[in-house]
């Protein structure tokens, strides 16, 4: 009787590592439902030629590592931005009626109503090529991907111009007045950004639209 029930224990044992030894082969190692999603976004230009690609993955310390490779940019750098709404419309028109490309993907992502430089969708810019190429790869704590996916999702805007990330001081280090507004209307002279720099860093026209999807790994 004892032979017996040590041989079920036995058969039993062996039973189970094969359902799992099964079970990992058929998974190929892919992400189970409760692991963070992994994300992508196509970046295209105004007339939806496919610039690159900008891959999200969630690393162990709970950061987001984001990896970007483009082409078809001018040298230089370019503002680079996660927007509020995942709509890339390329002939899309602003509150007034002018053209305005990629305005359906509203304002940058910024959770904490704070000025640029610190609003949670800013990255670095993206420094381009002579040849038109750029590539780069970081990670951030000012967003998860869930948050990107969620709602009305997110997009990824590639600017025109260089971002100064709002980086005008009203003075020098003395006190000194240094930088002021240009603006027709400031007629005082408000020293430090103005309000287009404080939301945008003056980076210029949305060269380059991608909405962010997830995938699968």
């Amino acid at each position: 009787m004892e032979r017996r029930s040590l041989k079920r224990e036995y058969v039993a044992v062996i039973a189970a590592m094969l359902l799992v030894a099964a079970g990992v082969l058929t998974s190929g190692g892919a992400a189970t439902a409760g692991d963070p999603p992994n994300a992508v976004a196509e970046v295209r230009n105004t007339a939806g030629t496919l610039l690159g690609k900008v891959k999200f993955s969630p690393t162990d310390d709970g950061k987001v590592l984001v990896k970007l490779a483009l082409t078809g940019l001018s040298p230089g750098f370019h503002g680079f931005h996660v927007h509020n709404t995942g709509t890339c419309n390329p002939t899309a028109t602003d509150a007034a009626g002018a053209s305005s490309p990629f305005f359906t993907a509203g304002g940058h992502y910024n959770p904490g109503a704070t000025t640029h430089g610190a609003h949670g969708g800013d990255m670095p810019p993206v420094l381009v090529n002579g040849d038109g190429t750029a590539s780069m790869r970081f990670e951030t704590d000012r967003f998860s991907i869930p948050t990107l996916l969620s709602g009305d999702g997110s997009a990824l805007i590639v600017h025109a111009g260089p971002d100064n990330l709002a980086h005008i001081p009203a003075s020098t280090a003395t006190g000194s007045p240094r930088y002021h507004s240009h603006s027709e209307t400031d007629v005082a002279y408000t020293f430090g950004p103005d309000l287009a720099t404080k939301a945008t860093g003056d980076a210029g026209a949305r060269f380059g639209c991608g909405i962010v999807s997830s995938v699968s790994d």
